[in-house]
């Protein structure tokens, strides 16, 4: 079993079902499933959220900003998703603490020992910022960040429940994975990660486990049955 792990969260997960930006109600149920995993199991827990429901760049073309202004953005919005997942964990007596790559006043800035020493002491790190530079995204910042703070798998939360052969929304034939090597993923260009995130989990052999996160429920489920999910390795059995 994984003792510590990088939980990825998308921006889209905190999104309202009328397409709005914010649903207060999604940041509590999230963090109240995240609260009941912490409770059950002796994991040590770090997260990486998006800013998908916020600002993306490859979403905002048309705005005609310059690429690494945009990015900046995009990097900013992540703190909007880490403090008020933070906010939600700490109402829900989770010891949480946000730590960003980019400097914002009141927010904390990430240094690798402390994120270390607060995991140790059974804290949730909320890690925010992106990896503080333009041209990477948040897939990116979770394979750095769980190669720096020494986790044991990447847990990819998505809307799907594991890596397939092609798009199960349009192909009904597709098949889904249960376990993939990194070579294998790779020859067949399957979607797991983009590549600097995923070339970065294959030379440090960090296993990447894609699992659905529609019902955030799936989390504890996942993490005790493999199976349910997508993972990725260096060897698959």
């Amino acid at each position: 079993m994984y003792k510590r792990v990088l939980l990825k969260i998308s921006g889209e997960v905190f999104m309202n079902d009328d397409g709005g930006p914010f649903d207060h109600a999604k940041y509590d149920k999230v963090a109240k499933t995240i609260a009941k995993f912490k409770k059950n199991n002796d994991v040590e827990l770090a997260i990486v959220v998006g800013a998908g429901n916020i600002w993306r760049q490859r979403d905002n073309l048309d705005s005609g900003m310059d690429r690494v202004d945009s990015d900046k953005l995009g990097m900013l919005a992540t703190n909007f998703n880490a403090k008020n997942l933070e906010h939600h964990l700490l109402q829900n007596d989770v010891d949480a603490q946000v730590m960003s790559a980019v400097y914002v006043d009141g927010i904390s800035g990430y240094e690798v020992r402390w994120a270390r020493t607060k995991l140790e002491d059974g804290g949730v790190v909320v890690l925010g910022g992106g990896t503080g530079n333009p041209y990477f995204t948040t897939d990116s910042a979770a394979a750095l960040r769980a190669i720096e703070l020494q986790c044991d798998v990447i847990m990819k939360a998505t809307k799907v429940d594991g890596v397939y052969s092609d798009d199960p929304n349009k192909n009904p034939d597709a098949e889904r994975y249960a376990e993939l090597t990194f070579k294998r993923a790779l020859d067949e260009q399957l979607q797991v990660m983009d590549m600097a995130a995923f070339s970065l989990c294959q030379e440090n052999n960090m296993p990447i486990l894609v699992f659905d996160f529609t019902d955030p429920e799936n989390l504890e489920k996942v993490y005790k049955d493999h199976s349910l999910g997508t993972i990725v390795s260096s060897k698959a059995a």
